[in-house]
């Protein structure tokens, strides 16, 4: 059953979006913080317009809005019930829904996007999951227990010799040499030395084998 909407009279003198009541748990942006707090309607969106803060905001506004917990103007209401914060494609392009947009600011959104989706890639690498190339054969990205920060790993051998992963005896010298059994700390370039059969097929190896060491 779908929950009741309130739609606030515009004379109220509460013209900003309001909280129904008290929820445990629930967890408010600081953008729509501030239009509570501030008697601010969303019409007038304090983010800039074509930013991602502005969509979202609309976006979180939306959900409260439709489950009966936040009380909004009749000019509101017809933003939130309108498809505002959300894209769709057009040919091929990812386009804001009921936003009226020039091909230019169309353009300057996608360079912005594609920006965003960089820098999101540089913040929040795949972590433990060895990749080629680096400064030395290969490099994963692991979380320092200690520091809890993401660190980038290099390893592997980089004066040409070539692991034997189907030679069973030349996985055996090599766990034996690099006392693999006992390298515990993920951040450190032996662990993933000795772990490399592992990830094999990942790393492009063309072994059958995929075990320790």
């Amino acid at each position: 059953m779908e929950k009741s909407k309130i739609v606030l009279t515009e004379d109220c003198g509460c013209n900003g979006p309001q909280l129904i009541k008290e929820v445990k748990d629930l967890t408010l942006s600081e953008g729509l913080q501030y239009h509570i707090r501030e008697g601010r309607m969303l019409t007038h969106n304090i983010y800039r317009p074509l930013s991602e803060n502005y969509f979202n905001l609309f976006r979180e506004a939306r959900e409260l809005y439709e489950s009966g917990l936040l009380s909004v103007t009749e000019d509101d209401a017809e933003l939130l019930e309108s498809n505002i914060g959300e894209y769709s494609f057009y040919n091929g392009i990812k386009v804001p829904l009921d936003y009226p947009i020039s091909v230019d600011e169309l353009v300057q959104l996608h360079e912005e996007m594609e920006l965003d989706e960089a820098d999101k890639k540089k913040k929040n690498p795949p972590i433990g999951k060895p990749k080629r190339g680096g400064s030395k054969k290969f490099y994963v990205y692991v979380k320092d227990p200690k520091t809890k920060r993401i660190k980038k790993v290099s390893f592997g051998d980089t004066t040409g010799l070539r692991a034997k992963l189907n030679n069973p005896k030349a996985r055996q010298a090599f766990a034996a040499r690099h006392d693999c059994k006992n390298k515990k700390d993920r951040t450190k370039a032996s662990y993933w030395s000795c772990r490399l059969p592992r990830y094999a097929k990942l790393l492009g190896f063309k072994t059958s084998f995929s075990g320790y060491w």
